[in-house]
Parts: C-alpha cells; structure tokens; sequence
C-alpha cells in the first residue's frame, strides 16, 4: 500500500474523528467540568462536589427519578412484550396485507414528537374523544381526569409513550424473526410441538439478543424522557409526571438558570443508564 493510499484512508478517518470529538466528547468533557460550577450565567466558579452533595438531598430530583423509574418499570415491559406479540403476529405467512399493517404500526415512531404529543393532550383532555367514547359506552359515569390527577397522568404518559415506540421495537424483532429458519418450526411441528411451545422453545431464545438491545435502548429512551411530559402534562400536576430530563430543563431554563448543578443532575443519568445497561447484561447472561 502506497503512502499516498495510506495518507488518504487516514485523512477520512481523521475527519470522522474530528467531528466525533468535537461534537461529542468535546461537549461530554465540559458538561462534566460544568458540573463542578456554580453561579449564575456566565459567572461561573468551581465549587468542588457541593452540586454532588445537593444532588443527594434534593427532594425535587428524588421526586423526578422516582416517576421516571415508574414509568420504566412499567411502560419498558408492556412495550416489549407487545412488540414481540405483534411481530409473531405480522410474520405470519398466511397473513394477508402485511405490509399495511407493519407500515400502520411503525407510523406513531415517525410522527412528530411535539404534534402527537399535542393531538394526546386533546384526545385525554376533559372533554377529549377518550372521555366521551368512555360515556357513551357507558364504561364511566364521569370524565376521567386524565392530566389533571396524578394517577390518570401517570396512566396518560404511559399510553402515550407505548403508543409512540412500540412499532420502533416490532422492526428490531421482525427482521430478527425473518432470519430464524423455517426448517426448525417444521422438525417442531413433526416431534409435536404446539406453537406455543414453538414460541417458548424456539422463536423467543432465538430472540432474546433482541430482548435485550431493545430493553437497553428502551431504557436509555425511558430515561431520557422529556416531549411527552413537557407537551402533555407539564410535569404536572404538583410534578407528579415530572421526569429527570424535564427537571434539567427547569434548572436551565425555567428557575434561576443554575447551569452546574443541571449538568449534575445530567451525569446522573448518565450514571443510572450505565447501571442499568451492565445489570441487562448480566441478567441475559450472554458475552
């Protein structure tokens, strides 16, 4: 290989690099120096673990992890479990119009986060087609208070974030599917093997590095949540659907702007996904 070859794969490397660094390492090193500062705008000391310190008594941010792991804890398996349902479902060769369901069902994860976030608000809104499918059904004697109780809210973030991504999800565990081969639901379907069996013995270990990559990306998402909340809810009421990121924001740019201890509470999600990520890991227990 010429240096004249070598010198031009080099200089393609360098520019990916170059870009890698300054748009991502770059702002990740600040951020965490950022997060050793305090003041107001640009009048910013260092101040030492102090923001570290706050952080460990601040009851906001407690009340901020403790809706966001909620909605983890309960939204992340719902949302896999229907993934992978629907996408048994869609693989099915007997099935007809196929591409108009999968198309109907990835549509949600490509929609503007801030418009279906709005168009939820009005659906769950007092008044909203929700409620009034409900009374006249004659499921509910009275409108559900959807964003203004805390429980309802909670159940309205939760539907809305399933809504949105669960088809993101069934793409991961179709194409997985399509590459399983058929010749071994045929030697099942020979020893006897009911599809339910076929799906426990065979579809769903085949499946589980997807399980897996879509917990953790579905989790880094879960915890980085912030349209939903900020469009439909506010964080309200009294932040009872107040998440982790919107809570930076408010730092930000809602209170007193208080750049450090923001860039804080950033690092402690960073923290929490690398946790939760290595724990998935380890509990799939595959290298």
């Amino acid at each position: 290989m010429s240096n004249r070859v070598r010198l031009t794969g080099w200089l393609f490397i360098g520019i990916a690099v170059l870009m890698i660094c300054l748009f991502y390492f770059y702002p990740m090193i600040q951020a965490l120096l950022l997060s050793f500062k305090t003041g107001a705008g640009a009048n910013l000391h260092f101040n030492g673990v102090s923001n570290y310190k706050r952080l460990l008594s601040d009851k906001t941010f407690f009340t901020a992890v403790k809706n966001t792991f909620l909605f983890l804890i309960i939204q992340v398996p719902i949302m896999i479990v229907l993934a992978m349902m629907i996408s048994v479902l869609l693989n099915d060769s007997k099935l007809r119009f196929k591409g108009f369901f999968r198309t109907a069902i990835f549509l949600p994860c490509v929609t503007s986060l801030v418009a279906y976030s709005v168009v939820f608000k009005y659906l769950f809104g007092n008044d909203g087609l929700i409620n009034l499918a409900l009374v006249k059904m004659h499921l509910i004697a009275q409108p559900i208070q959807w964003i203004s109780d805390p429980f309802w809210a909670k159940i309205t973030i939760i539907i809305a974030i399933t809504w949105r991504w669960t088809g993101y999800n069934m793409i991961f565990f179709l194409s997985s599917l399509q590459n399983i081969d058929n010749s071994i639901y045929e030697a099942a379907r020979i020893d006897g093997a009911s599809p339910f069996k076929q799906f426990f013995f065979i579809t769903f270990p085949m499946l589980k590095p997807i399980v897996l990559f879509t917990s953790i990306t579905s989790t880094i998402g879960t915890l980085q949540l912030f349209d939903e909340i900020m469009n439909i809810t506010k964080g309200g009421p009294g932040n009872a659907t107040l998440s982790i990121s919107q809570y930076i924001y408010n730092l930000s740019f809602k209170y007193t702007p208080d750049f450090g201890y923001a860039a804080t509470v950033s690092y402690s999600v960073v923290a929490m996904i690398i946790v939760l990520s290595v724990l998935q890991i380890k509990l799939a227990g595959d290298k």
